[in-house]
């Protein structure tokens, strides 16, 4: 199977490199395109098999194309490909519907569009996939190639916006914090590459304490750590005090 993206920016080229780490596809059969050649030939250095180059319609025979380019170049990109079944088109361009990707394929071809953050470098990626034409197969495809980077969920394409806040947007949410978390413990004495070692390491175990057990809630963990007159319950009244928890919900709702 070969897997064509167009586009090295800061999606694109996260998409590659996450592939390249993977297994399940063969970093010789994967194939960026990008106009100039910087952004490619980082690539290049980090993963030597990847394929590259300048000329989109290079990529006119892969198995799949992923698009990551912005929206307003997408038609001029797509047209000139004639892609057909049984490719799979998969997008990453935020906005474009599958009504409006339908103008410049095969409009029976399947498509996906796939919002995925850029942990997917780290293959750590919250991915979102909504899917048009596809059968049972290719979706299953879909899920073999993002789960190798991260996580995914199928979803439906009018909660893609709701999704893209949370997980997409989100990820800069999450960075902010850890911004904000490390400025206080540099108030307190620590060096900031320690205090950022310490947030982050504390949000990952967070994060697992969620995803490795499906009964588990935020409210249930934060209940073991706030005992009666301890410090935590101070600080986690702190935060509902200053507005903490509609600030973020502003953020996501702003952001859909």
């Amino acid at each position: 199977m070969k897997v064509a993206i167009i586009g090295a920016g800061n999606m694109g080229g996260a998409i590659a490199r996450g592939l390249a780490k993977g297994g399940y596809i063969a970093p010789e059969n994967i194939l960026v395109t990008n106009p100039s050649n910087e952004k490619l030939e980082r690539l290049k250095v980090e993963y030597p098999s990847i394929q590259t180059s300048n000329h989109n319609k290079d990529a006119a025979e892969a198995d799949i194309v992923i698009i990551a380019v912005k929206p307003w170049k997408v038609e001029e990109v797509l047209r000139p490909l004639r892609l057909r079944q049984p490719q799979i088109l998969v997008s990453v361009v935020a906005g474009l519907t599958f009504e409006d990707l339908a103008h410049f394929v095969d409009p029976e071809m399947p498509i996906f569009r796939v919002i995925p953050n850029t942990a997917i470098s780290e293959c750590a990626s919250m991915t979102l996939i909504s899917r048009r034409n596809a059968s049972e197969e290719q979706t299953r495809i879909m899920f073999d190639l993002f789960n190798e980077m991260g996580r995914s969920m199928l979803i439906e394409e009018k909660l893609l916006a709701a999704g893209t806040a949370l997980a997409s947007c989100g990820i800069a949410y999450v960075l902010k914090y850890v911004q904000a978390a490390m400025q206080a413990g540099i108030e307190a004495g620590l060096r900031p590459k320690d205090a950022m070692i310490m947030v982050a390491q504390t949000m990952e175990g967070a994060a697992q304490l969620l995803l490795r057990d499906e009964a588990a809630h935020p409210a249930l963990e934060i209940e073991k750590v706030t005992t009666p007159g301890g410090i935590t319950i101070k600080g986690v009244n702190s935060l509902d005090h200053d507005g903490f928890a509609s600030a973020v919900i502003r953020a996501i709702k702003v952001s859909m």
